[in-house]
């Protein structure tokens, strides 16, 4: 029978551990200090936050004051890239068509805003701020207004980009709504079609009328004439005034059968230019009704969609701890599948996750900065260092339920060799012949207190290891079942008064016994 040794120590807390039926506890080992994994420097970021630049409450000085005040130590602002949406009467959609904006980057300006960022970083020196933007790279259109059941899909279907610094780069992304990156295409001419009314405008400016006065003073009709002239001309102005821009996105807003392309356009343009895009909140739901008089009711809906994190590739990370209801981080689920498919080579890129605080003010939603964080492990206090843990997943991320406290993860490794061989989240253990797997973690609360938490410790996609206990605890495991022959990675989450989710350590094939 297999035998997995789970070595325990609390900190002299009272704790109650609960083990699979081949995992028996064979000793305990004393509460370390907090560790600095593997040399690297803990970081804490909100990701996901908006400022005045776009959909947020605050400025950016107010954002890094608060940030300051709350002891974080990064914000990674994802302001909006583009709310402009639009709806066309088909065939005319270009032309007959309304469209309806909100405060964005792109009306904001992209220069302006990578300047004003650069300018509060330098007067707030204590935080780093980092320039993102939150995407939405395609919406259409079903129903229609006749029938009353005009639905608009996936306007909330969003990636998050990071790690571009300049306008350049921004402008080359292939969402709708981002005009830089539109095309002209057959559909072009139909836009232009309002430029027709200008052949019979000239022809009634010109010409004579039948019953012109003989006196030479124009006559009536003449009159007529020229007012139908100046009416058809001031139509076609309106018209194509209103068509204008006159290219056409890279993915139709009415075609519903293009899938996950219009946003595999832009993690490929992203990566292109050296940047990190991350699904954001894909288990998230959207729904609303906004009533348009006799035009009756538009729904607007977005369906979560966990699928996409399988049905794209090349994305660095994903959201996988915010404020709503989650399940692609249960053990054994997507995101283990998506972790298996990377540690085997079948996927580009580690599948890190972040958490979201999707933060627009303190007046919305009651959220607070601080509330949902991602703890990086950096090698250096700078933007590069920060886009390196990303990139890598070198983090795991916090959520706390209540205010006074949140946990922290101290220290998450697996070893080898007695300890001389170590890796930590989003780093690859080479055990080099070895067996003797060890992981070791520590959990403690951000107020020193003890506090209930439950953690587990998963193993390519199944818990190995589950303990109920408090804070401050060390937790330590001999996996000697661990399979030989294939790729191994090891991730915890722990849940009891806020929540903990780890990204893997990666461990190459153990060999045989």
């Amino acid at each position: 029978m297999r035998i997995l040794c789970l070595l325990l120590a609390f900190g002299g807390v009272t704790r109650t551990a609960v083990y699979p039926e081949e995992l028996r506890p064979s000793s305990i080992t004393p509460h370390p200090s907090s560790l600095t994994p593997h040399g690297l420097t803990p970081l804490v970021a909100a990701v996901h936050v908006h400022s005045t630049a776009s959909t947020g409450s605050l400025s950016m000085d107010a954002l890094a004051e608060r940030a300051e005040r709350l002891g974080l130590d990064a914000v990674i602002l994802t302001d909006n890239f583009a709310l402009d949406y639009e709806y066309g009467l088909s065939p005319l959609d270009g032309v007959l068509k309304r469209t309806v904006g909100y405060p964005s980057v792109l009306r904001y300006g992209l220069a302006r805003y990578l300047g004003e960022v650069t300018a509060a970083q330098a007067r707030h020196p204590g935080v780093l701020l980092i320039p993102g933007v939150e995407v939405a790279p395609h919406y259409y259109w079903t129903g229609s207004l006749r029938r009353g059941d005009l639905t608009m899909h996936n306007s909330q279907k969003n990636l998050l980009v990071v790690g571009l610094s300049d306008p350049e780069d921004y402008a080359a992304l292939p969402a709708v709504g981002n005009t830089a990156s539109y095309r002209y295409d057959g559909r072009t001419a139909l836009s232009l079609a309002p430029a027709v009314l200008f052949v019979p405008a000239a022809w009634l400016w010109r010409g004579r009328s039948s019953v012109a006065g003989r006196r030479g003073r124009p006559a009536r009709g003449w009159s007529v004439r020229r007012t139908g002239s100046l009416f058809l001309t001031g139509a076609a102005l309106l018209l194509l005034l209103n068509a204008w821009p006159f290219s056409r996105p890279v993915f139709s807003s009415y075609d519903e059968r293009l899938g996950y392309r219009p946003y595999q356009a832009v993690i490929d343009a992203v990566n292109t230019r050296g940047g990190l895009a991350f699904w954001s909140m894909p288990e998230a739901r959207d729904f609303r009704t906004y009533s348009f008089g006799w035009l009756g009711d538009v729904v607007v809906k977005t369906d979560p969609h966990p699928e996409a994190l399988m049905l794209t590739r090349s994305y660095a990370g994903f959201g996988g701890l915010y404020q709503e209801a989650r399940t692609a981080t249960d053990p054994g689920g997507l995101w283990d599948q998506l972790i298996h498919l990377y540690a085997t080579g079948q996927r580009s890129t580690p599948p890190a996750l972040v958490g979201e605080i999707a933060f627009h003010g303190p007046d919305h939603a009651g959220k607070e900065l601080d509330q949902v964080v991602t703890v990086l492990w950096v090698r250096d206090r700078t933007v590069a260092g920060v886009l390196g843990a990303l990139r890598r997943g070198r983090s795991y991320a916090v959520e706390r339920y209540r205010k006074e406290f949140g946990y922290r993860l101290d220290d998450f490794r697996v070893d080898v060799q007695g300890g001389a061989r170590t890796a930590g989240p989003g780093e690859t253990l080479d055990p080099e012949g070895a067996r003797d797997v060890m992981v070791r973690l520590s959990v403690s609360a951000t107020d020193h207190g003890v506090h209930p938490v439950t953690a587990r410790i998963i193993r390519s996609g199944r818990v190995i290891a589950r303990v109920d206990g408090r804070t401050p605890f060390t937790y330590v495991v001999a996996d000697t079942t661990a399979p030989a022959g294939e790729w191994l990675a090891y991730r915890v989450q722990a849940v009891g008064e806020g929540e903990i989710l780890s990204n893997p350590v990666y461990v190459r094939p153990i060999p045989a016994k």
